[in-house]
């Protein structure tokens, strides 16, 4: 039997909150419909027999290629710095990433 789910207005905004978006009353009562539904197809997964397949990563069959990280010298760091759109005390100047930094 497929358990009916339903995501309240409460769950969207909290998912909304933890991705720091700002959603309108009338995209909240979209989502909860949208995912509810979603939430209520994914449900139906649990009635397969999946006894004796094995579980996968993906579907694809692909491996990861990685490459080494390597260290090399900079031979004209002067020049390196100079092409960089904004740089000081002969540094490449970036935007912060973290919270309450400044560029």
């Amino acid at each position: 039997m497929i358990k009916e789910n339903k995501l309240t207005k409460k769950n969207v905004e909290h998912v909304a909150k933890l991705a720091r978006i700002e959603i309108s009353e009338k995209e909240k009562e979209m989502y909860s419909k949208q995912l509810s539904s979603i939430l209520n197809y994914v449900e139906k997964l649990n009635e397969v027999d999946t006894k004796g397949i094995e579980p996968t990563l993906h579907a694809a069959g692909l491996s990861n290629v990685v490459k080494r990280d390597v260290q090399i010298e900079c031979k004209n760091q002067d020049e390196l710095v100079a092409a960089s759109p904004v740089n000081e005390r002969k540094m490449v100047k970036v935007k912060a990433v973290l919270k309450g930094g400044k560029q």
